[in-house]
């Protein structure tokens, strides 16, 4: 049998299965966070028909004669690199900015991927178009994420709450007139909490004197205090002034006494009622922050991304997700946007790898390369086909 009807199937056979793969890849041309793969050929072993010889004395050296066996497929190598960034506004839609990977678990194994369109389920966990649960870090019942350890399924509660907090301090601001005659007085009254988040009202009365201001404070539970407010002629306070009424601070400091302006009024208060979760956002460091109805914003869970010693040998598991080999290392946890890991865009996605053009090139070659091998087999049967016509 002709050595070259081997080497003929051999090229047809490589260059289908690089047909094969280029297919792949354009087919993936809109598939979110897919990675394209380049096929790497190299030749088989060869037949040797004349040994090399050593020069020797009136003799030169001579060259090995080989005769090859063929082509066959050395690799399929996954390129890695990052796709483009496409805009979609959603808030559960993520991609990395750099390198990295999200940990999925499904079905008790732990996958990994760059695919960040994410949903939220009926049960409030963050979750692949597949149903793979997005892995991270829960936060505390302070609101406070410990990164490090093992990375678990992340959900958002919709029963979640945010405690409710005592008032300690509150603030006034505005102006208090100063062409007020002496015993005017001015009522202010702000709603503070107590740690239950109960409220109660806490009234504060300011009344005109030839020096500036006298200040009373009483909370509906019956707690007092007294102070004073003075300002110079030019309507700044003289010092700093503060009132503590039933343990609560009520900073004056920004008061100001300027003539032909009555707006003096409370501008804040550090308590608040208990609230449930409203909404949510994922920062650039994957911190998932809550919104509560209480006005507090804080963090349920954070998000965490994988890397690898040698991404390329993560083996696809399908459904745009990659799984740890022997090859690639174990996976090394961290936060996004520290060294070593990218950081996250939230509304975002990435696209595809795939490069068309290559791809189009690469197609043609894969035809080209698989005409001329089938070539050769037609040539090698008609070689076959002359000798087997020797006998007549």
């Amino acid at each position: 049998m002709l050595r070259s009807l081997n080497t003929g199937v051999s090229g047809m056979s490589a260059h289908q299965q690089m047909l094969d793969v280029t297919a792949n890849n354009i087919a993936n041309v809109n598939t979110t966070g897919y990675k394209a793969a380049t096929v790497t050929f190299q030749d088989t072993l060869s037949q040797m028909a004349q040994n090399a010889g050593a020069p020797g004395t009136g003799l030169g050296g001579t060259n090995p004669a080989q005769v090859g066996l063929g082509v066959r497929t050395a690799a399929i190598t996954t390129d890695h690199g990052v796709g483009s960034m496409m805009s979609t506004g959603k808030a559960t839609d993520l991609m990395i900015g750099g390198e990295g990977y999200f940990v999925v678990s499904k079905g008790g194994e732990q996958l990994y991927t760059r695919a960040g369109s994410f949903n939220l389920d009926a049960a409030g966990n963050l979750v692949t178009p597949d149903g793979a649960q997005l892995n991270g870090w829960v936060a505390g019942p302070d609101g406070t994420v410990q990164p490090g350890g093992a990375a678990v399924p992340l959900s958002i509660d919709a029963l979640a709450t945010s405690p409710a907090r005592a008032t300690t301090s509150a603030e006034m601001g505005g102006n208090l007139p100063n062409e007020a005659a002496a015993g005017d007085t001015r009522v202010r009254e702000v709603t503070v909490r107590d740690g239950a988040g109960n409220p109660r009202s806490l009234t504060l009365t300011f009344t005109r004197t030839a020096g500036g201001w006298g200040v009373s404070g009483q909370d509906a539970n019956g707690a007092t205090g007294t102070g004073t407010v003075a300002f110079n002629a030019q309507g700044q306070q003289t010092g700093t002034s503060s009132l503590n009424v039933g343990g609560i601070t009520v900073d004056l400091s920004a008061l100001t006494g300027y003539a032909g302006m009555d707006t003096s009024a409370f501008t804040g208060q550090d308590g608040a009622s208990a609230g449930t979760i409203v909404g949510f956002s994922i920062a650039q460091d994957g911190t998932i922050n809550g919104t509560f109805s209480n006005g507090d914003l804080r963090a349920v869970g954070q998000v965490a991304i994988a890397s690898f010693a040698n991404p390329a040998g993560l083996e696809k598991a399908g459904s745009s997700a990659f799984r740890a080999t022997a090859n690639s290392g174990e996976p090394a946890l961290g936060v996004p946007g520290d060294d070593g890991f990218g950081a996250l865009a939230a509304g975002t996605l990435e696209g595809s790898n795939t490069d068309l053009a290559k791809e189009f090139t690469n197609l043609i070659m894969a035809q080209r390369g698989f005409q001329a091998s089938a070539r050769i087999v037609t040539t090698s049967d008609e070689v076959l086909s002359e000798l087997t016509n020797l006998k007549r």
